[in-house]
């Protein structure tokens, strides 16, 4: 199986941070499931800047795309962890989920840490559950006439996802929490309906992606709206639903 080629989509870039629009599939930092040789963000950023250390503020998943900041500088690190912290750092997510979700909705559920005995095999499997808050708007909804299961018809909903905690995996565990499991989640989803996606669509990824975040400049102080535009798969997926002019942005 060939590796794929990625190249950096920039979004925003000076001499302190640098926010790029990740793809699906790519990984932020090496890991213990990937093979050495293979591409991650952190190395791609080594190349663009060889005589710099960059630093990993906050995470994406590798199956989740979009917008990811990264400090050029120590300072800057202690400043965004703080705005994370603090709660000072609004991220805006869209993910498609199986079923008709509500208009909207607060998912008030705490969720255990996900322990990882290979990346971390001393940590204590049995932590206790953390608090952790999603609010969700229903964005489009679409029934298409295809069967799954015992239903005659498949229904899906597009959302926008804002976490108020940012706990691992936190959406897909919520979505999945109230019965909306989000499509392509090959961990909390639902295989019948990934496998739809897959043959009907040719969708091979989780539809999970970080469109926006809002954050104050660790150093100008200037508020910045960050927005990762959608790949052409993703434009052209919506289009086939039925979502190709619902407004995916802030304005």
């Amino acid at each position: 199986m060939l590796t794929p080629t990625y190249t950096l989509d920039i979004l925003y870039e000076d001499q302190w941070i640098t926010v790029v629009n990740k793809p699906s599939g790519l990984l932020v930092h090496p890991s213990w499931i990937s093979h050495p040789d293979e591409p991650t963000l952190v190395g791609l950023l080594k190349e663009r800047y060889p005589d710099q250390v960059v630093h990993t503020v906050h995470r994406l998943d590798r199956a989740t795309s979009g917008v990811i900041v990264f400090a050029r500088d120590k300072e800057v690190v202690k400043s965004l962890n703080t705005q994370f912290a603090e709660g000072a750092v609004k991220k805006t997510y869209l993910c498609v989920a199986r079923g008709w979700t509500e208009d909207e909705g607060r998912i008030d559920y705490a969720l255990k840490p996900i322990y990882d005995k290979f990346a971390d095999p001393l940590a204590d499997p049995d932590k206790a559950p953390k608090p952790a808050i999603t609010h969700y708007k229903t964005l489009a909804r679409v029934e298409l006439p295809i069967a799954v299961g015992r239903y005659p018809v498949a229904r899906y909903s597009l959302l926008k996802v804002q976490p108020e905690t940012g706990r691992k995996h936190q959406i897909r565990r919520h979505m999945k929490h109230i019965l909306h499991p989000l499509v392509g989640d090959t961990n909390h989803g639902e295989g019948r309906h990934n496998r739809l996606f897959r043959e009907h669509f040719d969708c091979h990824r989780l539809l999970l992606m970080a469109t926006e975040l809002y954050c104050q400049h660790p150093v100008t102080k200037e508020s910045l709206h960050l927005k990762a535009p959608l790949d052409s798969q993703m434009l052209s997926l919506f289009d086939r639903l039925g979502w190709g002019n619902v407004q995916l942005f802030e304005i």
